[in-house]
């Protein structure tokens, strides 16, 4: 088989996903046209059969699928290994219980195919996605159209404003490879919820963006034991927190960037601030009620523009309510929130 240099490499960051692969990957394969494409499943030391099925997907698929194993190292360390080891152009991380939709790849790949022809190749580009919850029937599309528009080059200066809860997750995106690699992203290991990290980091790296309205990516949620699950999130606020930590740090100064770049940033992390911040509240415990002081009091630290502009946002108001009282406040608003969206 000839070699064909590779236009996108899916990376699949795999842990006791041997039931998932299937569907994941035939997902992924369902183009018209793979000669291009490149699957790279990351064994993370799995415990079942997912790294012999890895093996046999290789098998028969060659020249597209490839294996590899590690040692377990989390999450953010299979995703560090796929990110090194791709040699498509472009770059997406899929998670083994979630796949793509079969009539939106070829629009996808359409896409990313022109920039081989242009001299400006787009830095990251943006799709919808469905929250595929069990036993729902209505699936829920989350779009861009308001805040950005389809089927151009864009800069961040010509984004709108995001909606209170809106922002771009890891699976709208799919980033130039070499953007990820030169914005220094070394996802934490052994550590839940790095995919914060993974969609905010490599922004300032990111000079030109295109939005593709179709629903491409499939988010598969309310599996049991899964990691948004409300009661699993509230164990790990540490973790929580230490994403906090590393996206405080990735938030370039205000004025070193373009202000809608900065002002997107600044949207985002107080979204994640305030995400940790309802857990650590929804847990009851006065320890982490004195974990979230120390979490706003490290940012303050850092940067005290950063820790203005966050504070200042709505989001991050309410969540700062004072005493018990507050405390119910939010928990209340928790509760309606998650009934009405069904986000975890």
């Amino acid at each position: 088989m000839a070699s064909t240099a590779k236009t996108l490499t899916f990376v699949i960051p795999a842990y006791n996903m041997e039931s998932y692969l299937d569907r994941c990957v035939n997902s992924l394969l369902s183009a018209s046209d793979i000669s291009d494409l490149e699957v790279l499943i990351v064994d993370d030391g799995s415990k079942d059969g997912t790294l012999e099925y890895a093996r046999k997907l290789e098998r028969t698929n060659p020249g597209a699928v490839r294996a590899i194993h590690q040692e377990n190292k989390g999450h953010g360390g299979a995703v560090n290994t796929g990110i090194a080891a791709a040699t498509g152009m472009y770059v997406k991380v899929v998670d083994a219980d979630d796949w793509v939709d079969p009539q939106a790849i070829d629009t996808v790949l359409a896409t990313l195919r022109a920039q081989h022809d242009t001299d400006e190749p787009i830095d990251m580009l943006v799709t919808n996605y469905v929250y595929d919850k069990v036993a729902k029937r209505h699936k829920t599309v989350v779009n861009f159209r308001r805040v950005m528009e389809a089927g151009r080059v864009l800069g961040w200066d010509d984004l709108g404003k995001f909606g209170l809860a809106q922002y771009i997750i890891m699976h709208a995106l799919t980033f130039r490879t070499q953007v990820v690699r030169d914005s220094g992203l070394k996802l934490p290991e052994h550590t839940f919820y790095v995919d914060f990290i993974y969609a905010y980091q490599p922004f300032p790296w990111v000079k030109s963006l295109q939005y593709v309205d179709t629903p491409f990516y499939h988010y598969f949620i309310g599996r049991d034991g899964q990691s948004v699950q409300t009661d699993v999130m509230i164990r790990r606020v540490d973790q929580l927190r230490l994403v906090n930590q590393c996206m405080v740090r990735a938030t370039p100064e205000r004025g070193t960037v373009p202000d809608g770049l900065y002002r997107y940033m600044i949207h985002f992390l107080a979204i994640q601030s305030s995400v940790a911040s309802v857990f650590m509240i929804l847990s009851r415990d006065p320890e982490n009620y004195e974990k979230k002081k120390a979490m706003w009091a490290d940012i303050e630290a850092y940067s005290p523009t950063i820790y203005k502009d966050v504070r200042k946002k709505a989001m991050s108001r309410a969540l700062n309510l004072h005493g018990s009282l507050g405390r119910f406040v939010i928990r209340k608003g928790y509760f309606v929130a998650e009934h009405v969206v069904g986000f975890n």
